[in-house]
């Protein structure tokens, strides 16, 4: 009944069309709501999409897992030595429920030569059968290298990166001189460029280009059956993990070995990571915003209403009550604001979404434009946290009623 009687006055309260001063506090702190929890909103879609649209090309070009051989010195991204494709192996991870796909390549340190100008980059290798589908997307001209089903294949993938430093174009002749070895003599070949690529991710665009894994073979004396490693493509990211020490401990030999896209570029991860701390930052500050503005409109409306306070008392009603009619107006302020900040968050994000008008410098943050990822669950739990935080400290304000005594109140209105 109390809690009834304490709501009803709050919408009362609310609801009256007098022009106070409290009101225009009041839009204040609605407004100031709604921008926190706007703003709240876009920093959580941002950052998600943010990591998502990274963590996604990574991926695509590179898989979530490798298979290699065992190397106490392990260095990321060095030429692996080569070893037998092994069939049995082969077929076993690729049963494993997490897998997606197992594909093998290879990688050649090389140097690229143009009519002007020339280039350290490494050569990565791939099969015939090798899934275009994640790279194909990140095709700005040309086409696929084409596969022939004996020899090798005498056409290669550049960057965009590449084509512009050394002038290329599709179509163009290039000499790739491979070094098998310390002290060795480097073997050129001549290969043409059938497509130019730009995944926007520099540690990509500046040293890979793509061709045939057999190519690698021939020009270092491998085995036919002989491969670089695996790329292993997982149905979902969360599995790598428990796929990597699944591999490492019961799967693969002791000769092999396997490890995570994370441990070969942990800068980059590291970084993603880091957003999601300057997420939290925002958070925090967004929802203090909110809760001093609350607290201050709500104190403002207590000393405008101290007449009002007066008379309940006087009338009988308990502190803990008209406590909660301030508790109640704080609420339906909250809600309002929480529901505009929902909108304006909300429909941004959609807007960002569909035009992608906010631009980003690709070279610096890996995308062209501001992705957005929006996980509904967030967003009700900064619904839900907003206005549970700021209830809950709102009762600190309302305690002035306590110092309210009717006698003075009504003496001096």
């Amino acid at each position: 009944m109390a809690f009834s009687l304490a709501a009803y006055i709050a919408r009362r309260i609310a609801l009256n069309r007098e022009k106070t001063f409290s009101r225009f506090i009041i839009r204040i702190a609605i407004v100031a709501t709604t921008l926190s929890v706007a703003v709240m909103i876009l920093a959580t879609a941002l950052v998600n999409g943010f990591q998502q649209a990274v963590s996604q090309k990574i991926f695509s070009f590179w898989g979530h897992l490798h298979v290699e051989v065992y190397q106490p010195d392990y260095a990321p991204l060095s030429a692996p030595p080569p070893f037998p494709e092994n069939d049995s192996l082969l077929r076993i991870i690729r049963h494993l429920p997490q897998v997606a796909t197992v594909q093998p390549y290879a990688t050649q340190a090389v140097i690229i030569k143009s009519t002007d100008d020339l280039d350290g980059v490494i050569f990565k290798g791939v099969k015939r059968d090798y899934d275009w589908r994640q790279l194909q997307s990140y095709l700005v001209a040309g086409h696929l290298p084409t596969f022939p089903d004996s020899g090798y294949a005498d056409e290669i993938l550049i960057s965009a990166d590449m084509a512009q430093r050394l002038n290329l174009r599709t179509g163009d002749k290039v000499v790739v001189y491979f070094v098998p070895g310390s002290g060795q003599t480097p073997r050129p070949r001549v290969l043409k460029i059938s497509g130019i690529y730009r995944t926007g991710v520099q540690e990509y665009d500046h040293t890979y280009i793509i061709g045939d894994l057999r190519l690698i073979a021939l020009m270092n004396g491998w085995q036919p059956d002989e491969i670089g490693g695996f790329e292993i493509f997982l149905r979902h990211v969360n599995d790598m993990d428990t796929v990597n020490q699944l591999l490492d401990k019961q799967i693969l030999p002791q000769n092999l070995m396997s490890v995570t896209i994370r441990q070969i570029y942990p800068n980059i991860f590291d970084w993603l990571r880091l957003q999601t701390t300057n997420e939290w930052i925002i958070l925090v500050i967004m929802v203090i915003v909110a809760v001093i503005n609350m607290t201050t409109a709500i104190l403002i409306l207590i000393l405008e209403r101290t007449h009002m306070v007066a008379i309940l008392k006087a009338m009988g009603m308990q502190n803990r009550q008209i406590q909660m009619i301030f508790v109640w107006h704080a609420t339906l302020i909250f809600c309002t604001g929480i529901l505009f900040g929902n909108m304006a968050g909300l429909g941004l994000a959609w807007l960002q979404y569909e035009t992608h008008f906010f631009k980003l410098p690709e070279d610096i943050y890996y995308i062209a434009y501001a992705p957005i990822a929006i996980r509904f669950w967030q967003v009700i739990a900064i619904d839900a946290g907003t206005l549970l935080v700021g209830v809950g400290l709102l009762r600190i304000p309302a305690l002035i009623i306590r110092r309210i005594y009717p006698v003075q109140a009504l003496r001096f209105q």
